[in-house]
C-alpha cells in the first residue's frame, strides 16, 4: 500500500526506530540477541494482526514497512482500509515470511499502529460525540516530538482536521505574545506589517475581539469561553473571519461548544493523551 506523507520521509523514520531498537552504534548493539540466539535463521513464520478494541484503524503502511525493512520478500496482506471503523476482533494484517526478521519488527511495527489507530479511535468518538456536520474538529500541536506528521494524519484517518503543521505556516498570537506586544490589536498588527498572511489571534475576553478584527486577524480563537460567551462572540464577529472554540474541551461538552455556531474546535488532548488501541500480532511457525 503505497504511503507518503509531505514532510515526512518513512524511510528514515523505519531505520531510525529499527536502529533505536537494535541499539546500533552502542557497544554489544545491532542485534535482536533474542531471535538470532534463539530462532534459526532459516525459519519462517505466518502471522496475524488483529485488534482487541473496536478501533477506526490507522497506520498499516508505516507497519507494513517495518517489516519489509528486514525482510523485503515478506508476504503481507492489508486487510482493512485506513481510517475504516472496525468492530474488536478485527484481522487487520497477514504476513508470512522469516521468523526473525518478523520478531525483530513487531513491537516497532505494533507500537506504531496502536498509538495511530489510538489516536484516529479517540478523533473519532469526539467526532461522534459533537454531532456537528457545520464544525470541524482540529488537531494542535501538542503532538510528540518527531511524530507529528504520523499524529496529524491519525487525526484524519479519525475524521478530524489538522490545524497549523507548525509554527511556519501560520501565525498564532497567544497571551504571551500580546503581553510582549502590549495589546491584541498591536500584536495582530506587528504579524500583518511582517506580511503574515495567515494570522490566528487566541482572545478570552469579548473585549479583544473587536481590535483583534480591526487589526487584521484572519482567524479567532476564542480560548476557554462558555457557551453563553461564545455565541455572543460568533454574533459579534458575524462572519468576518472563521471562529474555533479551545481550551479544556472534553467529550462531555464539545457538543454544546460546537452548537454555539463556532467554525472549529481544537482539542489538545486528541495527539497529547490518547491511549494506544489494544493490537496484537500472534506467530505461527512453518
Amino acid at each position: 500500500m503505497a504511503f507518503a506523507l509531505d514532510g515526512f520521509d518513512l524511510d528514515r523514520f523505519v531505520r531510525e526506530t529499527l536502529a533505536e531498537d537494535l541499539g546500533e552504534g552502542l557497544p554489544g548493539g545491532g542485534i535482536d540477541v533474542t531471535s538470532e540466539s534463539v530462532i534459526p535463521a532459516e525459519a519462517r513464520f505466518s502471522g496475524v494482526m488483529d485488534t482487541r478494541d473496536a478501533i477506526e484503524v490507522a497506520g498499516l503502511p508505516v507497519a507494513e514497512a517495518f517489516f519489509r525493512a528486514l525482510d523485503p520478500d515478506m508476504k503481507i496482506g492489508i486487510l482493512v482500509e485506513e481510517g475504516a471503523s472496525v468492530p474488536a476482533g478485527t484481522d487487520l494484517m497477514r504476513l508470512e515470511g522469516n521468523a526473525r526478521a518478523m520478531l525483530t519488527a513487531e513491537r516497532s511495527a505494533l507500537n506504531t499502529v496502536q498509538h495511530l489507530s489510538g489516536i484516529a479511535t479517540m478523533v473519532a468518538h469526539y467526532v461522534r460525540a459533537m454531532d456537528n456536520p457545520g464544525c470541524t474538529l482540529l488537531d494542535t500541536r501538542k503532538t510528540i516530538p518527531g511524530l507529528r506528521m504520523l499524529e496529524k494524519y491519525a487525526v484524519r484517518m479519525g475524521g478530524g482536521a489538522n490545524h497549523r503543521m507548525g509554527l511556519w505556516d501560520a501565525a498564532m498570537i497567544k497571551d504571551n505574545h500580546v503581553l510582549v506586544a502590549g495589546n491584541v490589536g498591536e500584536a495582530v498588527r506587528r504579524a500583518v506589517e511582517a506580511g503574515v498572511k495567515d494570522i490566528i489571534c487566541e482572545v478570552d475576553r469579548i473585549d479583544q475581539i473587536e481590535p483583534a478584527l480591526e487589526a487584521g486577524a484572519t482567524r479567532l480563537l476564542l480560548d476557554n469561553m462558555e457557551p453563553d460567551t461564545l455565541r455572543e462572540a460568533v454574533a459579534l464577529v458575524a462572519g468576518r473571519v472563521p471562529t474555533e472554540a479551545s481550551g479544556g474541551i472534553t467529550l462531555a461538552t464539545i457538543q454544546a461548544k460546537a452548537a454555539t455556531g463556532v467554525d472549529y474546535v481544537s482539542v489538545g488532548r486528541l495527539t497529547q493523551s490518547a491511549p494506544a488501541a489494544d493490537i496484537g500480532l500472534d506467530f505461527t511457525p512453518l
